[in-house]
């Protein structure tokens, strides 16, 4: 058997080690010790963390990039950032939003985030964000699968050529519905738009990902509408509700209806650290909330929750790298999931539940998957989020398009090692 790539000695996300993955016309054709075959390329992963790429499932690239321009969010605030970006729209140019874009995409390859779901907003009547992320589709699809949602940022119903421009964006091959039904005029606009856009979905055969109740007002409820829409129109498993904070609000009482209401209905969640903690909790003094979604208890209800990125160096947001891990770093951290189990938990939220979201073909560790796959420096999915750990290869259909230097340290200290390697010092190593 000729191979084109055979990584050797890896240890999987599910703790399989020892194991050899074999590569061959873009796919996964072997998964099991000692393989025994020449390969175009050998990767000795040294007992090291092999897991697939990671994926973000909500993220917003036709802002990416854009920090400081025309200006600074000096709030910090979610709707001083809708603002901004109001101010922004009109001088964006077809080219920047590509070169921008562009460079984001360079970054996410080196960080082995292969899989991206951008918002992309269709209130702007030129659509140039929606063409220009759909000549970057095009242009990055040999290594990135970049999936755009029709996001009318201005309101469905608020922004009066907000239906039309959706319906247009679809048309011209935008892959998934999306919405913001608590930035509508009233709450029965919101669910109304709920019901217009998952009706689209149904009728064309698409996802739904919704920008749903992002916000600190415990009676933003669009996610129930949500959940019911789903159920009406028969989208188990095609529907979204992005953000979710205002359930970070809610009393209990109200939530252990809503949960199993979303559990019933097949909706993923998608929380998105990050942003939910910078953004959310703003208008408070103290105690002060950081507005994260219930996470633990939507995970114990049997939902599929992921974890986005969402910014990076826009208007809402002026930090990030695109490395999900640090994603995840930050849910666990605010989610209190410490534990071994959901700590290792966090780093599927970040790989193989955001791939069910997306509904991502051939994604996985399995002969017939895609050969794509990411070697890290650290030993487990634990201390893969405890370094953030640094990206060793990145493979896209059984080639390298990525690599990266171990992160290891000198020192010139008397009786001390010559070497710091950040992954030899969890109990039980020896630097």
């Amino acid at each position: 058997m000729s191979l084109d790539l055979l990584v050797k000695n890896a240890r999987l996300p599910d703790g399989r080690a020892g194991v050899d993955i074999a590569c061959r016309d873009g796919r996964i054709v072997a998964v099991e010790p000692a393989i025994e075959a020449e390969a175009g390329q050998v990767i000795e992963a040294g007992g090291k963390l092999v897991c697939p790429p990671f994926v973000d499932p909500h993220f917003h690239m036709d802002a990416t990039l854009s920090l400081g321009l025309p200006r600074l969010n000096t709030s910090g605030t979610l709707l001083e950032g809708i603002a901004l970006w109001g101010e922004l729209k009109p001088i964006l140019t077809h080219e920047a939003v590509i070169e921008r874009a562009l460079r984001y995409c360079d970054l996410a390859v080196s960080q082995g985030l292969l899989a991206i779901r951008s918002h992309v907003d269709v209130c702007d009547d030129r659509l140039l964000a929606v063409e220009a992320l759909l000549d970057v589709r095009e242009k990055v699809k040999d290594y990135i699968d970049l999936q755009l949602v029709a996001f009318p940022q201005d309101g469905y119903y608020r922004s009066p050529t907000a239906a039309a421009n959706l319906a247009r964006a679809l048309d011209m091959g935008v892959d998934v519905v999306g919405g913001i039904p608590h930035f509508e005029r009233t709450m029965a606009d919101g669910a109304a738009s709920l019901k217009a856009l998952c009706e689209i979905a149904a009728e064309r055969g698409l996802l739904v990902d919704i920008h749903c109740d992002e916000t600190d007002d415990p009676l933003s409820r669009h996610i129930e509408a949500l959940a019911y829409e789903t159920q009406r129109l028969g989208l188990q498993g095609r529907v979204t509700g992005s953000h979710l904070t205002s359930m970070h609000s809610m009393d209990n009482y109200y939530v252990s209806k809503l949960i199993p209401l979303i559990a019933e209905a097949g909706v993923h969640a998608i929380a998105n650290p990050l942003i939910n903690i910078t953004l959310q909790g703003r208008h408070d003094t103290y105690p002060k909330r950081r507005g994260q979604t219930r996470v633990p208890e939507l995970r114990a209800a049997g939902v599929n929750v992921a974890f986005g990125h969402d910014c990076v160096m826009d208007p809402w947001y002026s930090l990030g790298s695109g490395d999900m891990l640090e994603v995840a770093h930050m849910a666990l951290h605010v989610g209190q999931m410490t534990s071994r189990e959901a700590m290792t938990w966090c780093f599927e939220a970040v790989t193989t539940n955001s791939a069910r979201l997306m509904h991502l073909d051939g994604y996985g560790l399995e002969p017939g998957c895609n050969a794509d796959l990411v070697v890290l420096q650290a030993a487990d999915p634990i201390e893969a989020i405890r370094l953030k750990a640094a990206r060793l290869f990145v493979v896209r259909r059984g080639r390298v398009i990525a690599e990266g230097a171990p992160r290891v340290s000198a020192l010139d200290l008397p009786g001390r090692p010559a070497l710091v390697d950040p992954a030899a010092y969890a109990p039980g190593t020896r630097n």
